[in-house]
């Protein structure tokens, strides 16, 4: 059971905040101001705007994370707000985290790698391990929050916000916890980071118009844009959930996890390992195509993952394909990477509370192989009771999470 939600993205500090800018449409893109990117191919991303760390820890311990781990943690904190959890009831031994990242500290290994090209070994930061090493956003947390149970963060490229997911849902199916945090972080807006994806062919270069550079399923779409941010979950049994009268959001109800073994960069053309995922997903669920009311979808923006993601839903959908509506959030908060998956669950979450399909901006000449609903342009009304959410990473990772409205609701 879902209970509780948090969020840190380029178009809000919060659940509520993100919420209002993907269904009114606004775009997080703009021009990169964290370093000197005029001489770079792609010179834009969504960035998190306003964000103060020491609004939720001291700036002592602040400045032993780095960007990626202040993220989670201020997602956690909501989320567990948002769940009315109140940790010092709980025994914490059953209390879990799951909390992912693809990247990790890259922004510290660049600064740090600087230093000692300029200075030698004496100006590295002895803390620099602990900083950057990706599963330290879940120790962290722990460590602040006196939680002892399971802490993993599971590394999938750009599916790891929903494998976190996914695998915490596991742990509570099993009975090993009561109490699972999970979801992803990233803080990518580096130097190195874009170029790098930016070699890689993954980004797009529209620098003269940053709000319609990310045009998933759209003609003339020309990559992705690169994103950061955190969204995480408070996920409960349900036994333990009503045990506290917790405000159950939303349920968990099925998770499908594949890799494709094709490329270590390209999706499969055909899409067999995206059909797989969501195929596992809806059977673990036992929901059928039609009845599936919503897709956010993985819709990066990038001329082969926007099409190989429609074939996919196709083959999974057959029919039922032409008549679901489907959105990308990444038109308007680009690319989170680890915590993309899991910002599309909160997505999906809210459309079935809210009856709001958010849309999938700058969809102006749909590309004829994206033949699907995407929702474009506008937000929608729709009563929503299940639907997917999909990330698919770099690599050939795919994860499909299907989250059904709460019975008892």
């Amino acid at each position: 059971m879902i209970t509780g939600m948090g969020a840190i993205t380029p178009v809000g500090l919060n659940v509520a905040d993100f919420w209002r800018g993907i269904t009114a449409g606004r775009s997080g893109v703009r021009p990169i101001t964290q370093f000197d990117a005029s001489q770079h191919p792609t010179r834009i991303a969504a960035s998190v705007e306003g964000f103060d760390p020491t609004n939720y820890v001291d700036k002592r311990e602040a400045r032993r994370m780095d960007r990626f781990t202040q993220f989670a943690l201020a997602a956690t904190y909501e989320a567990l707000q948002d769940a009315s959890l109140d940790l010092a009831r709980e025994d914490l031994t059953r209390v879990g985290l799951e909390i992912g990242s693809a990247v990790g500290g890259i922004g510290l290994i660049e600064e740090q790698s600087l230093a000692l090209r300029d200075g030698g070994p004496r100006r590295i930061n002895p803390i620099l391990v602990p900083s950057v090493i990706i599963n330290i956003a879940p120790c962290h947390i722990a460590v602040l929050l006196g939680i002892k149970g399971p802490a993993s963060a599971p590394v999938a490229a750009c599916a790891t916000g929903a494998v976190a997911i996914g695998e915490a849902t596991r742990r509570l199916q099993r009975g090993d916890v009561d109490v699972m945090i999970a979801g992803g972080t990233e803080s990518t807006i580096t130097p190195l980071a874009v170029v790098a994806f930016s070699r890689l062919g993954a980004l797009s270069t529209r620098n003269d118009e940053p709000e319609r550079a990310c045009r998933p399923f759209d003609a003339d779409r020309d990559g992705t844009v690169i994103g950061e941010g955190a969204a995480v979950v408070v996920l409960e049994t349900l036994e333990h959930a009503l045990r506290r009268g917790a405000p159950i959001q939303a349920e968990v109800v099925g998770y499908g996890f594949t890799v494709d073994a094709y490329h270590i960069v390209a999706p499969e053309p055909n899409g067999d390992g995206a059909t797989r995922a969501m195929s596992l997903a809806l059977a673990d669920a036992s929901l059928s195509p039609e009845e599936i009311g919503y897709i956010c979808a993985h819709g990066t923006g990038t001329p082969l993952n926007d099409v190989s993601e429609t074939i996919a839903i196709k083959t999974t959908f057959g029919e039922a394909a032409y008549k679901v509506p489907i959105s990308a959030n990444k038109s308007m908060i680009g690319h989170l990477f680890g915590a993309a998956g899991s910002i599309s669950v909160i997505t999906t979450v809210k459309v079935i509370q809210e009856g709001i399909i958010p849309p999938t901006i700058n969809l102006e000449r749909p590309d004829p192989e994206c033949d699907l609903d995407y929702v474009p342009n506008v937000a929608r009304r729709a009563t929503v009771d299940a639907a997917i959410a999909n990330a698919f990473g770099v690599g050939g990772q795919n994860a499909t999470l299907a989250i059904q409205r709460f019975e008892g609701s």
